[in-house]
């Protein structure tokens, strides 16, 4: 496995576990950015404020998980690609409300782009819409 594609898995899982940035800067520059057509992240432009709303969002859905699908990377771009499934039941508190026990379901994709070994910029591609339903928050 390349060292771009290790990195990019570490990150990842680090990520989508909730780990913030305290443990996913050491995989990442440290002012890389971040970018979403998603409305529910349209605030964070910052890959350490993305990282630690991903570890927020496990407050209200305490056995959010992800379910792997595809990784792979493109070595001329200097870009590393994950789709997953993100899967949960906002049990917890947080959120817009009380807990609605309702469960999300929902794909997404992040582009990671290196540059100097680390992340420089991370994209994710994701309907916040239709997981917003999911959840009964919107």
């Amino acid at each position: 496995m390349s060292h771009m594609l290790e990195q990019g898995k570490l990150f990842f899982e680090a990520c989508e576990t909730g780990k913030g940035w305290d443990v996913c800067k050491s995989f990442c520059s440290p002012n890389a950015t971040f970018s979403a057509q998603a409305a529910a992240l349209a605030e964070i432009k910052s890959l350490e404020a993305y990282t630690d709303w991903m570890k927020g969002l496990l407050t209200p859905i305490p056995d959010g998980r992800y379910e792997l699908r595809f990784f792979a990377e493109d070595q001329e771009r200097n870009s590393v690609a994950a789709y997953a499934v993100f899967h949960g039941t906002q049990t917890g508190p947080g959120g817009p409300g009380e807990p609605t026990g309702k469960t999300i379901k929902a794909d997404y994709v992040y582009v990671m782009q290196f540059e100097g070994g680390v992340i420089n910029h991370m994209t994710k591609i994701w309907n916040d819409t239709i997981s917003l339903q999911q959840l009964g928050w919107a």
